[in-house]
């Protein structure tokens, strides 16, 4: 029985080692046909990593093709993008076509991407720390999941992201390290690639310990995988302890060095330093100086039995950190050298590696090129075999039906008020739609209303966790109670951390087969510390509603630092974002169950919100004839007259200046139209693609913005307010060539009351008169 489990390990060992060739083959041709073969068009470098892929092709070998199971879920390093394809074109998953095209137009991408790569992916990254951050994120919607019945324990998977060492400087590595320890973590693998080389620099050597240190104490284990086979084999040999000491003491940067000069430099450096200690001569003479290089550089994170022993040791639930060394450029001539982040092979070099593995010219992307038949058969049915063939496959997940979500009544509201009042109603019914929910806040839980529905649903714990002052019969306005039916995932001030689970959650649906819908709740003004995390969700096509309250100046009395400005700015250039700025609550209501739709349309999107603290007056309605124009971005709340000269349009919570300014001008400006603003983002985004339709020999259809100005005489004027940039409505007089005078805020505010901040700041309805009177009557 020995002797067949050796075998079998034998024929594993022997097979990974091959397929790290093939990908490290793979990958660097890839980027060498890009910048040195295809044709140029522009003579600019295309770029890739060859050295960044070289350094995790036997990592990827051994958890593609050994470690990963069928439900894991895998984040690859940015840089490894070539790596991540060479396995899928192994698999048949990918395209020569797409890999001769890499970072051409519609080839692979340069960083793995699940909207824009045709390979299966599971994590998209590119800004470093956040693919990272988000397989946290994601077991934590897996453990939700498994509470909530929709996913079984059994099937459950690891999340895993595989990371360069310099993403360890990341601050929201740790934001999120603190968060998962808080929520219990498991079934988490970060594997890193610390070759201790960064685009700039070299890891700092004292760094190596404090990991382990930060890590072990947010309750991770930590493996470390620094020598090699090869390596440990040397160090049980006579002088090997003196060689082992060598290699843990020499600084990394001297490391790097070395490896790039080469064999003879290391026995120089070596002789030098440890020479005169007992059989090291004897020991460095049994190596050439190819075989004493190949030894020196035999690190953790290029042994595939190291790495297949450390993957296999760690099958359970607990968080692991796996820490592999290795060499960035590992089997390349650019081994070490300390300008090899964006470094390539020239084509000599090219021509050398190409010979050394056997593969003749014109054979390079053949799967098994250089192969013998029996090896390519082989190595063929290996990966026919492998556990990455039968992982689990993306399937949409069912629609959740969204039912009339009526609005709250009220002769005074705020938005955000409506916005809690609707949320508890929905936690207080049976519908589905309330029991697919996942709410989430940034510690700002209450003050953005969502308190009502954590009281009616309660938070997510895995254990559960009593309410110490309802047991003591202590009033108060909070009844959280923690436990696995909980639907509120409770956040501490980290906005990084807060936008990640928003797009973990939003994942639900490919990720797991079962759709969530998650809401999240921030400041506004704070929605820009987020700002990476939130394109990050966006680029990969999460969705969720995302609701920024307070807003603006509006929020007086906390002053600058908390009054947004720019925000409906990043609500209108947010791609997969989809903005409103709901002025009423009959507004709000509308929006939320329209977000609730097209948050599941497969050419939907995520939302975003910007509310209000301030309770206006709310308007009566007619009928419904107003919605379908506020879902496409305005409407008009007094309707102009027959051949209108102007037109006071407004968004979001200075609805009652623009009411009393539009009061006060009527008699004055005959006819003079009030256009309500729902989302300066649709417009613009309508008017864009109008604009653009005859470039793309489409017949244009005017836009909704363009419809609505048509009701104004041509020429009319036009005077925009928000409480935001002015920005996000004055380029509405590009439209038709209108004369405009925008109003908003485009300074930081203060404190100060409501009034006396909106006469400061020019949005009170005094402002909007004088605004009006310089483009109609010339004072």
């Amino acid at each position: 029985m020995t002797t067949t489990i050796s075998s079998d390990r034998q024929e594993l060992v022997a097979s990974l080692e091959m397929m790290d060739q093939r990908l490290l083959w793979l990958s660097s041709w890839m980027i060498h046909n890009a910048n040195h073969i295809r044709e140029k068009t522009d003579g600019l470098k295309v770029g890739g990593h060859q050295a960044s892929c070289a350094s995790m092709t036997a990592i990827m070998a051994a958890l593609y093709f050994h470690a990963l199971g069928p439900n894991d879920k895998v984040a690859v390093k940015p840089h490894a993008g070539p790596v991540l394809h060479a396995i899928h074109y192994l698999l048949d998953e990918q395209t020569r076509e797409k890999m001769e095209a890499f970072r051409g137009l519609g080839g692979v991408q340069s960083y793995p991407s699940r909207t824009k790569d045709v390979i299966p992916v599971d994590f998209s990254t590119g800004s470093v720390g956040l693919g990272v951050a988000i397989t946290a994120f994601t077991s934590l919607v897996q453990d939700y999941l498994i509470a909530h019945g929709q996913v079984k324990e059994e099937n459950a998977g690891r999340m895993i992201a595989l990371m360069g060492d310099a993403e360890l400087d990341e601050g929201n590595i740790y934001e999120c390290l603190i968060e998962g320890y808080k929520h219990d973590l498991r079934n988490c693998w970060w594997v890193v690639d610390y070759n201790r080389q960064s685009l700039d620099a070299t890891t700092a050597d004292r760094m190596f310990r404090r990991f382990d240190d930060i890590f072990e104490t947010c309750g991770w284990r930590v493996v470390t995988l620094k020598h090699g086979r090869h390596q440990r084999e040397a160090f049980a040999r006579p002088g090997g302890k003196a060689l082992e000491e060598w290699i843990d003491s020499c600084p990394n940067a001297e490391f790097a060095v070395l490896t790039y000069q080469g064999g003879s430099h290391w026995r120089e450096r070596l002789m030098a330093d440890i020479g005169d200690k007992p059989h090291v001569k004897a020991l460095l003479d049994s190596f050439d100086d190819a075989g004493l290089a190949r030894l020196m550089t035999n690190l953790g994170g290029h042994c595939v039995e190291s790495l297949i022993d450390a993957f296999d040791s760690a099958q359970d639930d607990r968080p692991t950190l796996f820490i592999a060394y290795t060499v960035k450029g590992q089997g390349l001539p650019l081994a070490g050298h300390k300008d090899n982040h964006s470094g390539m092979m020239s084509p000599t070099q090219m021509e050398q590696f190409r010979d050394s593995l056997g593969i003749t010219p014109g054979t390079e992307w053949d799967k098994w090129c250089g192969l013998g038949e029996n090896a390519a058969q082989a190595l063929q049915a290996f990966v026919n075999d492998s556990p990455i063939a039968h992982h689990r496959r993306e399937s949409a997940a069912p629609t959740v039906p969204v039912p009339a979500i009526p609005a709250p009544t009220g002769a005074e509201q705020s938005t955000q008020a409506a916005f809690g009042k609707i949320m508890h109603e929905l936690a207080k019914g049976g519908e589905e739609l309330a029991d697919r929910i996942v709410t989430t806040a940034p510690d700002v839980t209450q003050t953005t209303n969502l308190g009502a529905f954590v009281n009616q649903r309660g938070l997510f714990r895995r254990q559960e966790l009593g309410d110490v002052f309802l047991k003591a019969k202590i009033p108060s306005t909070q009844k959280w109670l923690q436990h696995t039916a909980g639907q509120h995932i409770e956040l501490g001030i980290a906005e990084s951390n807060f936008f990640l689970v928003l797009a973990a959650l939003g994942l639900a649906g490919p990720h797991f087969g079962t759709r969530l819908l998650p809401v999240g709740t921030v400041y506004d003004p704070f929605i820009a510390r987020g700002l990476d995390a939130l394109n990050y969700g966006c680029y990969q096509d999460s969705r969720f509603l995302l609701v920024g309250t307070p807003s603006g100046i509006t929020l007086a009395a906390e002053g600058g630092a908390h009054q947004s400005i720019n925000t409906p700015l990043i609500g209108m250039g947010q791609p997969g974002l989809t903005t409103y700025e709901p002025a009423f609550a009959d507004e709000v209501a509308l929006t939320m169950a329209h977000a609730f739709d097209i948050m599941q349309r497969p050419d939907g999107s995520s939302v975003y919100l910007r509310l209000s603290t301030r309770s206006i007056p709310q308007v009566t309605r007619e009928d419904d004839s107003w919605k379908a124009d506020a879902l496409a971005g305005a409407y008009w709340l007094r309707r102009p007259g027959v051949d209108a000269t102007a037109a006071i349009i407004f968004s979001g919570v200075v609805a009652p200046e623009a009411l009393a300014a539009w009061e006060q001008l009527v008699d004055d400006i005959p006819g003079l139209g009030l256009l309500n603003v729902t989302s300066p983002d649709l417009l613009h985004r309508g008017w864009s693609a109008s604009r653009g339709a005859r470039w793309k020999d489409e017949a244009p259809v005017p836009s909704h913005i363009d419809r609505l100005l048509g009701d104004l005489a041509p020429g009319a004027g036009l005077v925009t307010v928000l409480d935001g940039s002015p920005a996000a409505l004055s380029w509405i007089g590009g439209v038709r060539g209108n004369r405009i005078s925008p109003l908003g805020t485009d300074r930081f505010g203060q404190t100060g009351n409501l009034s006396d901040l909106y006469r400061t700041y020019r949005l009170d309805s005094e402002a909007i008169i004088d605004a009006a009177a310089e483009l109609f009557l010339g004072n």
